[in-house]
């Protein structure tokens, strides 16, 4: 229980941009490093997550957590990635009104908002690889990100076809 708390924490604790940017550290950890969980079975993870109410990366980490220990090992996992967050939260709103106006916190932010897309971006290619996307199918993804950029459809609309789709296409392959 420890080591999934201490591993949780240090998650949540170094990764900025919110729980897409996480997924390169989870994957180091969680699947590289304590072998917890295979990399299909993350994205599996990762599915679920995003579907479900809630913050991604808690949803996550109580998915794993659950998977290790049960339901205490979901509360914990839980507790491990959200607490660092809770804390540095804290940590600058009992300070803010003394640096917000600074020239250098301000340029710092500035600087870590590309790195933040290239945290998210990373994952998204590899997962892409894992989910088997080819030349026949690369074309779901881009316009389902096009579909919600430039034409304001609902995500949850394109959860629910591409699930429904999914579901289709699995029934008509056993034939």
């Amino acid at each position: 229980m420890r080591t999934l708390f201490a591993t949780n924490f240090k998650i949540g604790l170094f990764t900025l941009g919110g729980g897409y940017a996480m997924i390169p550290l989870i994957e180091q950890k969680v699947v590289e490093e304590k072998k917890w969980v295979s990399e299909e079975e993350l994205n599996d993870l990762i599915a679920v997550a995003q579907s479900c109410p809630g913050i991604f990366a808690v949803n996550l980490s109580i998915f794993i957590g659950y998977k290790l220990r049960g339901t205490k090992g979901a509360f914990i996992g839980t507790l491990g990635t959200a607490l660092p967050s809770f804390l540095i939260i804290l940590f600058i709103a009992l300070f803010f009104h003394q640096f917000r106006d600074n020239e250098i916190v301000e340029k710092v932010f500035r600087g870590v908002r590309p790195a933040v897309v290239a945290l998210i971006a990373s994952p998204v290619f590899k997962m892409a690889k894992t989910a088997k996307i080819n030349r026949y199918t690369f074309w779901i993804p881009i316009v389902a990100a096009l579909s919600i950029w430039l034409f304001g459809v609902n995500p949850i609309y394109i959860i629910l076809i591409a699930g429904i789709g999914g579901f289709v296409w699995g029934k008509i392959s056993e034939k």
